[in-house]
This record gives structure tokens, C-alpha cells and sequence, in this order.
């Protein structure tokens, strides 16, 4: 059972809806973590989301629709739950989109929409989540990178500079809070079998003919030795973690969580 450390915080996390950001929101609540939802989905299904969140950990939830590439919508969904809790102490940015293409063939407005929700929501919720935590003196930011934060892939270069920026951004956070009890790291993860995911094994299993076990192997044989996804809930434990008292110290880190990519 979760030791329910964090109980009468309140943490938003962006893109959670589905995916990562499902599992880490789900994690935090089985903490004691009041809940902030944002993003994308059926009005019906995102109310289900929130009672199942409610009932299965008794806490409290909200969500915005925010688009998080537009700083006006998240400058209105921040004043929202700041005025619903009281503050935001644990922001988790996961917000993020892709799009594989070669440089030359990559759409300009699709460069522009990745760098603006992977990378520029980021530092719109982190600036207005600031305040609020330095008058509590205490917080806790965890920005959702990839190993792509930390490494290259080809066809990626709008994700892979958005990822090393958030890097970066973390970092930068990390300095300016240092002398407080606030926090700011990153989460680097490897494969996920998220809906993205999904997508890249369902077109690798039409493209060479496989079933979608073997398409999986395969995608995994590439990049991350272990041969296995990580998973939503592994992400929210070690989310968990960071906002623990035990994680003070932890700061401007790049935590890759990824199966061995990077050890390669």
C-alpha cells in the first residue's frame, strides 16, 4: 500500500489524461496528492477519470482543457486551481506531442507546435507556479523529458531539441531554487507503451509485415537492451519519490529511466 507522504498538497500534471501523465497523476493521488487534470479527451470519460481518481484515493480533483501551446489558456488554467487550492506545490510538466519526418521534409508548423507544448508550456506553468511555492517555501517540479533529452534519434529534430531544452530548462530551474526548498528535475524515459508508442509499433508491424507482439521486440531490439517497456506506474513511483524528503538534495538532475538506452 502507498505511505501516503504527500496528503494536503495539490499537484497538477499536464497531458495527463492518458498516458504518463495518467499513470504519474494516479500515482501521486495514491499519495495523498490532490488532483489537477489537463488535457485532451471526451468531457464524459475525463469526469470518469476524476470520479475513478476520487474514489480509488480520496482526494480531490480538477481538470482544464487547456491547449498548452497557447500561454493565454495556461495562464487562465494556472489562476484556476491556484484559486480552487490555494497553490500548485507539485507541478508536473508532460505535455507533449511528436512528429517524425527528415529535416528537410519537416512541417514548419508542426516544429512549431512541438517546441511550443513540449518545450514553452514548461516554462509558462513553472513561471507561474514559482510564487505560490516560494511564499510556501516548498515544491516540487518534475519535468517530463525522454531519453531523447539526453541522446539523438534520426527524424526527430523537432522532439529531440524540444527534450534537450526542457533539460536545460530544469536545470536553469534548479540554480534559481537552490536555497530553497524547492526543487526542479527531469524524468528521461526510454520506450513507454503509450498511444504515441502504439502508433510506431502498428506502423512497423503493417510496414514489415509482423504481428504486433513481434513489431514490439523489434522496436525495443533497437534502442533499450532490456527488451521491456517502462511503465506509466514505474514513472509515478519515481515521481513519488522526488517529491519525498528523501529527494531534497536531488537537484537539476536528468534521470533516465529507460532499460540501458543510454548506457549504451
Amino acid at each position: 500500500m502507498q505511505i501516503r507522504t504527500l496528503v494536503g498538497k495539490t499537484a497538477l500534471v499536464t497531458g495527463s489524461t492518458s498516458g504518463i501523465g495518467l499513470g504519474i497523476a494516479r500515482s501521486l493521488a495514491a499519495a495523498g496528492a490532490n488532483i489537477c487534470l489537463n488535457g485532451f479527451g471526451d468531457a464524459q470519460e475525463i469526469k470518469q477519470l476524476q470520479v475513478q481518481i476520487e474514489t480509488d484515493f480520496q482526494v480531490k480533483t480538477s481538470y482544464s482543457g487547456a491547449d498548452m501551446s497557447k500561454a493565454s489558456q495556461i495562464e487562465s488554467m494556472m489562476a484556476q486551481f491556484q484559486a480552487e487550492f490555494g497553490s500548485i506545490d507539485i507541478l508536473v510538466n508532460n505535455a507533449g506531442i511528436q512528429h517524425v519526418a527528415s529535416i528537410e521534409e519537416f512541417p514548419t508548423e508542426k516544429w512549431d507546435a512541438i517546441i511550443a507544448i513540449n518545450l514553452t508550456s514548461a516554462f509558462h506553468t513553472t513561471r507561474l507556479a514559482l510564487p505560490s511555492m516560494r511564499a510556501n517555501n516548498w515544491g516540487r517540479i518534475i519535468n517530463i523529458a525522454s531519453v531523447h533529452g539526453l541522446v539523438a534519434s534520426a527524424h526527430k529534430s523537432a522532439y529531440v531539441a524540444a527534450k534537450h531544452g526542457l533539460v536545460g530548462l530544469t536545470k536553469t530551474t534548479a540554480l534559481e531554487t537552490a536555497e530553497s526548498a524547492i526543487t526542479c528535475n527531469a524524468i528521461c524515459p526510454g520506450f513507454v507503451l503509450t498511444p504515441l508508442v502504439q502508433k510506431q509499433v502498428d506502423a512497423r508491424a503493417e510496414r514489415d509485415g509482423l504481428s504486433n507482439e513481434a513489431a514490439k521486440k523489434s522496436l525495443l531490439s533497437e534502442k533499450q537492451p532490456s527488451g521491456e517497456f517502462v511503465s506509466p506506474e514505474q514513472l509515478g513511483a519515481l515521481a513519488v519519490f522526488f517529491c519525498s524528503d528523501a529527494a531534497t538534495q536531488i537537484r537539476g538532475v536528468a534521470w533516465n529511466m529507460d532499460g540501458g538506452w543510454v548506457a549504451q
